[in-house]
């Protein structure tokens, strides 16, 4: 066990090549896993280097919202492609959401849970964006020439989005139906450029910059979400 910064890191010497470094969810518990055959020093040299991103990723899982105790009702705020509309609870015989200027009408069944209502309107946010994806996923699929075999959503707490190259998979957060559009993109370009270069290195970034040359400002709005 090592401390950097306060931080409590975690070594676990195993049969692997090179050294990786891990923060892991959900409360940013450092990890470090090295080849057997290195030494010591070495393991703490590099981990005194990463010190700076330790704390910021460490930071991140602290910042993290706990559990909503959000009750749905009347007066309540919800943001949709970042705009953001006031709840007006209606009783009705059926569940739906109705956006009428700055108001979004949830017409809900008599005697719902507040279990019920997060639930319906998490299941109205995945609809949202599924239906964004299926203009928005083509557009760079076509531009890039990088196309997508499975795609899958869903809630995350940590991350935008996630992919798996070999499969040509992503998996998109559904949260990001809340936010400015253009942060869907950014996303749904970033996955698709995994599927030619693996790393955030210099190469990735370049892509980034011939498909998407503000992606930098959209990245920036976008971590300052929270993911609620």
């Amino acid at each position: 066990m090592l401390i950097i910064s306060g931080i409590p890191v975690e070594v676990c010497k195993k049969n692997v090549k090179n050294m990786r470094l891990y923060v892991k969810p959900p409360d940013g518990k450092v990890l470090v896993t090295a080849p057997l055959s290195m030494m010591n020093y070495e393991i703490e040299s590099f981990v005194h280097s990463k010190a700076d991103w330790i704390k910021q990723h460490v930071d991140k899982y602290k910042k993290l919202k706990l559990p909503s105790d959000r009750k749905y009702v009347s007066g309540e705020s919800i943001y949709v492609w970042g705009q953001q509309y006031l709840l007006q609870i209606k009783n009705g015989k059926r569940n739906s959401i109705v956006l009428s200027d700055d108001n979004a009408v949830f017409t809900v069944k008599k005697g719902i849970t507040n279990e019920k209502r997060e639930k319906y309107i998490r299941d109205w946010y995945k609809k949202l964006l599924i239906t964004e994806i299926e203009s928005v996923l083509p557009k760079w699929e076509n531009k890039t020439g990088l196309k997508t075999a499975i795609l899958q959503t869903k809630y995350m707490k940590t991350k935008w989005g996630s992919c798996k190259p070999k499969q040509r998979k992503i998996c998109l957060n559904v949260r990001l139906a809340k936010y400015d559009p253009r942060c869907l993109d950014y996303i749904i370009l970033h996955e698709l450029i995994h599927f030619a270069e693996r790393g955030h290195n210099a190469r990735f970034k370049s892509y980034l910059d011939k498909y998407m040359p503000d992606w930098r400002k959209i990245k920036t709005t976008l971590n300052k979400q929270e993911m609620e």
